[in-house]
C-alpha cells in the first residue's frame, strides 16, 4: 500500500516503521510469547515475517513511556490516511473512465433477466455484475448475510499531544492490550495537519454489558457516552507522567464514530454462492487498511478467471467466499449475558 501511494504520487499521510503492542495483563503476555514462538518455529528465526522482539516491564516503560505493563513486543507496521489514500484512488480510477456518483446510496440489489438492479434514491442501475463492497452495511442488500455479517460501531478521539510528550513525536504505533479488550494508536507524522495529534480508538468493552450494544448499530452519527468518555481519559491513563499538562486548547481534537464488518473472523472475498455474477469484498474485521486492497486485487482476479474463487493461488483460502461461509453465523460475542425480564423473572 505504502509502495502504492508513492508510485503514484498519493498524499496520503504515509509511515512506516515499527508498532508496538503493549500488556497489562498477565495471560495475554504470555500468549504472546507462545505465538512468536510458534511463528519462528514454522518459519524460522531469519524470516522477515517472525521479526519480532520482546521488551521487559523494564524496558518498555523507559522506550515507550507506559508505566505498570507486564511487557511489550514491536514487530513491522505502518499507518496512512485512509481517507487521503482511497480520494487518491478514486482520482486515479475517475481519469480512467470511472463513473462516481456521490451521495447515491445504494438501497437494494435484486435479480432481473438480463443481471442485477441495483436500486438507489435517484434511479436504479442494471449489470451483468455486481460487487457488494459495503462491509457492515451488506447484510441490508443481501439479507442472507443476515447475522453472518454483522456491523460494528467503533469509537475514535484525536488527542492533542500533552507537554511531555516527545516534541519530534514518538517512534511506533500502539496498542495497549489488557484482559478483556484493547486500544489502538498512531500519532499524526510530522508534515500532516495536526502533526503530532493522537489517534486512539477501541474502548468497546467498556460500555454497557462490553459494548454488546455497539453489535448490530449502523449509526454512525452518533456516539456511546461511555466509550467516548473512556477514550477520552486514555493517553493520560497510559503515559501517566510522561503525558503532562494538556493542551491550551483542550485534550480533545475530534472525536467520530465508524462501522466495521465483523464476521467468522476472516474477510468475505468472491463469488457469492448460488448468485451468479454476484461479487463479495467486505467483513474487514476492523482490519481493512491492512486487508483491503489485496482483497480486491483478488477479488478482480476471481472475476476475471474462469475457475471461481479458486482462481487465486496466492490468495488465504481461508478468506474466499463460499457456501460453507455463508452458513457460517457469527459467534464472536456468546460469553456475552444480557439480562432481561421474563414475565416476573430476570433470566441471563
Amino acid at each position: 500500500m505504502h509502495i502504492f501511494a508513492r508510485e503514484q504520487g498519493i498524499k496520503c499521510d504515509s509511515w512506516e516503521g515499527d508498532t508496538v503492542d503493549i500488556f497489562y495483563d498477565e495471560g495475554k503476555w504470555r500468549l504472546a510469547q507462545e505465538a512468536v514462538g510458534q511463528m519462528k518455529g514454522i518459519l524460522g528465526e531469519t524470516d522477515p515475517v517472525a521479526n519480532y522482539r520482546f521488551w521487559s516491564s523494564d524496558e518498555a516503560e523507559k522506550k515507550f513511556l507506559t508505566q505498570g505493563a507486564f511487557g511489550a513486543v514491536t514487530y513491522e507496521a505502518g499507518s496512512i490516511s485512509g481517507y487521503k489514500l482511497v480520494i487518491g484512488i478514486l482520482k486515479l480510477a475517475i481519469d480512467k473512465g470511472l463513473n462516481l456518483q456521490t451521495r447515491t446510496p445504494a438501497t437494494g440489489v435484486s435479480k432481473n433477466e438480463r443481471g442485477w438492479v441495483v436500486d438507489t434514491p435517484r434511479g436504479s442501475v442494471e449489470s451483468c455484475r455486481v460487487v457488494l463492497a459495503t462491509n457492515g452495511y451488506t447484510a441490508h442488500l443481501y439479507p442472507a448475510l443476515q447475522g453472518v455479517l454483522v456491523p460494528l460501531r467503533g469509537h475514535i478521539t484525536a488527542h492533542r499531544p500533552g507537554s511531555n510528550m516527545p516534541k519530534e513525536g514518538l517512534a511506533t504505533t500502539y496498542s495497549f492490550i489488557y484482559a478483556d479488550g484493547y486500544e489502538y494508536m498512531i500519532q499524526r507524522p510530522q508534515g500532516s495537519k495536526f502533526a503530532g495529534d493522537i489517534i486512539i480508538g477501541g474502548g468497546l468493552t467498556k460500555a454497557a454489558e462490553e459494548g454488546l450494544y455497539e453489535y448490530g448499530t449502523t449509526d454512525d452519527t452518533t456516539m456511546d457516552p461511555i466509550t467516548t468518555s473512556y477514550l477520552r481519559e486514555s493517553t493520560l491513563r497510559y503515559f501517566g507522567t510522561d503525558w503532562g499538562e494538556d493542551d491550551a486548547e483542550g485534550r480533545i481534537r475530534y472525536e467520530f464514530s465508524g462501522v466495521m464488518g465483523f464476521g467468522d473472523g476472516y474477510p468475505l472475498v468472491g463469488e457469492i454462492p448460488g448468485e451468479n455474477r454476484l461479487f463479495i469484498a467486505a467483513s474487514f474485521q476492523g482490519h481493512g487498511m491492512v486487508l483491503c486492497m489485496l482483497s480486491a486485487k483478488a477479488l478482480v482476479e476471481i472475476m476475471n478467471g474462469e475457475r471461481g474463487n479458486d482462481v487465486c493461488e496466492w490468495f488465504p483460502r481461508p478468506f474466499r467466499m463460499s457456501e460453507e461461509r455463508l452458513k457460517q453465523k457469527f459467534q464472536g460475542r456468546l460469553h456475552t449475558k444480557v439480562l432481561y425480564k421474563s414475565g416476573n423473572e430476570s433470566q441471563l
